[in-house]
């Protein structure tokens, strides 16, 4: 008959089978539920504290339409996004076949990820203190991208922007469409609530950027 444990051998058994202690709030959280919460009360009069929007979920989608003809141009879009959210992205498949295209139904064409918890909140830190900075000719992010039910799109030029890519092992610059679910019920809830977090929206008024226009200087002829 096999003798009890040991009171030391079965609290070192217990102490390998607990749960490794979790990991703790980014910046970004603990601002939400330090300054940003109360301001939406105050602002909204919420009468629950479940009132209050949140974020939900955030996902990164890049369509990659060249890897019909070019298969290493899906292996390096999804080296980009696992450096940039820190998670493995899903591959997308075509849901059916377009001639004029030359696509067929299955092929792999775009790459997507979804974030929530804790890689949700530092890679929105990230993305709007430092890589939305970084874009060339930069004055806001476009308010008029929501969808009317507090989610918020916005599109992305390139991913150079962010500091984790490398610009010597990037083959080419590819855009990125990022989505940010909120439980906000209006775009207006849902405006404030990314304005406090620090998102930078463009002035009321105030348009994209243009090109300057060449003013052409008439010639005078010689009499």
């Amino acid at each position: 008959m096999a003798r009890n444990p040991q009171p030391a051998a079965v609290e070192a058994i217990k102490q390998s089978d607990a749960p490794r202690a979790s990991i703790g709030k980014s910046r970004l959280h603990e601002r939400y539920e330090r300054d940003v919460v109360p301001v939406l009360k105050r602002d909204f009069n919420y009468q629950n504290p479940m009132q209050v929007p949140r974020l939900s979920k955030v996902s990164v989608n890049v369509g990659v339409g060249e890897a019909i003809s070019n298969a290493k141009a899906l292996d390096a879009t999804v080296r980009d996004v696992s450096i940039i959210t820190g998670q493995k992205p899903i591959i997308k498949k075509a849901r059916k076949s377009i001639a004029q295209f030359k696509l067929r139904e299955g092929q792999q064409v775009g790459v997507s990820v979804t974030l929530r918890g804790e890689r949700m909140w530092e890679f929105l830190d990230r993305l709007m203190n430092a890589a939305l900075p970084r874009t060339r000719d930069f004055r806001g992010v476009p308010s008029r991208s929501f969808d009317g039910r507090g989610n918020f799109s916005m599109g992305l030029r390139e991913q150079l922007i962010f500091p984790e890519i490398s610009y010597d092992q990037v083959d080419k610059a590819r855009g990125l469409e990022v989505s940010i679910v909120t439980t906000a019920t209006t775009d207006q809830e849902a405006r404030r609530l990314l304005e406090l977090l620090g998102m930078p929206f463009q002035r009321e008024g105030e348009a994209a950027p243009t090109a300057p226009v060449r003013r052409r200087i008439p010639v005078r002829r010689r009499r």
